[in-house]
């Protein structure tokens, strides 16, 4: 059998990379083994999924019961005790406006549900007219043709155009790069005042939906949309009949709530999209949680009949369960605002200490490192230079896994991710931020033998 190599199956699809993909033979914790023995420390909990730590026992224990009892039932025409467990935890967590669960497969998909549930109520509602989506610029929010078209991307358009379905872009609060001249306060509350001339230039009653991230993933490197911006979205949609959606999926359980939403409790989303966590990087899982009151409305003139195939697939829901155990008796998200605490203020040294190291943002255990040429200027380095390739691909060799990309060809900067287990130590925090500041030496270092950088 091929294992490794452009001769991998899989593996000849990708785009050629410097940063090598390590044959990976076994996992634990927040740790990779590879076939000759390195042992990586995993900053990113795989793509920030695996939330409680590699190899979990009474994960793996709870989906084999589960397999051995019913291995599958289909949604639609049946139902089952795990799928009935698992949607009333969510609902409990989530708390109120969130009392009803819808489960999905992943986030992109969740995400495709979450629009399509709002389009069925204002259809249902007699507002046929109701069909635009409008999403922010930088955003992410999936790899479906749909989801790519509301993410703001410029590679995406470029590449796709037409064949996405297309959405309005707005700017993004962008805490770190608000409009020139503007405070991030003033430019936050810039970009809220763009979404309402959006929607009155698209006339209200065309607009179905506003989704967002609450705190961003790789396309923003963990901006945290300030509390006066979500407060005027919220304003804003309430007043034009438009719903408001917050995506979730990488920040739910990993900001110090199980909603990052929970941390502005009076502009709560009216649907929220939770994903990568939920599962843990165990199975494939997400989840669209809205209010009863909402889904009472839906249910009476006529309900909402989309699923998929292994929408709550027992196993999965099993897992999700033993996920959510573990949260709870471990006090995993608190963990996680504590360290989060922690590992941002051994970042903010390395920022002391480091001139390249234009921004340190996020909240709880969901970070972001802004990488710049000029700090005064905030100026990115160019393309050429590979910064974040580069730092990852010196970061494997110094023993840590971390993400990090330029997106938008480079337009709103450069980021590393930081989205370590919840399960994470003091310990493997100073542990990680270590290889971090060696990292930085080590790629400043290049960095000015290439000349981009001055001496």
């Amino acid at each position: 059998m091929i294992r490794q190599g452009l001769g991998n199956h899989q593996e000849a699809f990708y785009s050629p990379s410097d940063v090598p993909r390590p044959l990976i033979v076994k996992a634990e914790g927040l740790y990779y083994l590879t076939a000759d023995g390195t042992r990586y420390l995993d900053a990113n909990a795989g793509a920030a999924v695996a939330n409680i730590g590699l190899g979990n026992q009474r994960v793996v224990d709870a989906m084999v019961e589960q397999g051995r009892r019913m291995s599958f039932s289909y949604v639609r025409f049946s139902r089952h005790e795990a799928n009935f467990e698992l949607t009333a935890r969510i609902a409990e967590m989530a708390g109120p406006g969130f009392e009803r669960v819808h489960l999905s497969n992943d986030g992109s998909e969740a995400n495709e549900m979450a629009i399509k549930l709002a389009r069925q109520c204002a259809y249902l509602a007699g507002k046929p007219a109701k069909r635009k989506v409008i999403s922010l610029n930088p955003g992410y929010h999936g790899g479906t043709l749909a989801t790519m078209g509301w993410s703001g991307d410029a590679e995406y358009s470029a590449l796709w155009g037409d064949m996405t379905v297309p959405s309005t872009k707005v700017p993004a609060p962008l805490t770190y790069r608000p409009p020139t001249g503007m405070t991030s306060e003033e430019g936050a509350l810039w970009a809220a005042a763009e979404l309402e001339r959006t929607i009155v230039e698209l006339g209200p009653e065309n607009v179905l939906a506003f989704i967002m991230e609450p705190v961003g993933g790789t396309a923003t490197g963990a901006n945290v949309a300030p509390d006066s911006y979500l407060r005027a979205v919220r304003d804003i949609c309430d007043r034009h009949d438009v719903f408001l959606v917050f995506d979730e999926v990488m920040s739910a359980t990993r900001t110090g709530r199980f909603l990052a939403a929970h941390h502005v409790p009076d502009a709560l989303p009216d649907i929220a999209v939770i994903a990568k966590g939920l599962g843990a990087g165990y199975v494939p899982l997400a989840a669209i949680a809205c209010s009863a009151d909402l889904v009472a409305r839906l249910r009476a003139v006529g309900g909402f009949d989309l699923s998929h195939t292994y929408n709550a697939n027992p196993i999965s829901c099993a897992a999700g369960i033993a996920v959510l155990d573990e949260m709870r008796e471990h006090h995993l998200i608190e963990n996680g605002a504590e360290m989060g605490h922690l590992l941002r203020s051994r970042l903010d040294d390395l920022a002391r200490r480091w001139e390249i190291i234009g921004d340190v943002r996020g909240r709880g255990l969901m970070c972001g490192i802004e990488i710049v040429a000029d700090r005064q200027t905030k100026r990115p380095f160019p393309g050429t230079a590979r910064a974040a390739i580069e730092f990852r691909r010196i970061a494997m060799e110094n023993g840590l896994l971390i993400g990090g990309r330029r997106m938008n060809n480079g337009a709103f900067g450069e980021y590393l991710m930081l989205t370590p287990a919840l399960i994470i130590t003091p310990e493997q925090v100073d542990s990680i931020v270590s290889r971090i500041d060696k990292t930085f030496g080590l790629l400043t270092d290049q960095l000015h033998a290439h000349g981009f950088l001055k001496a």
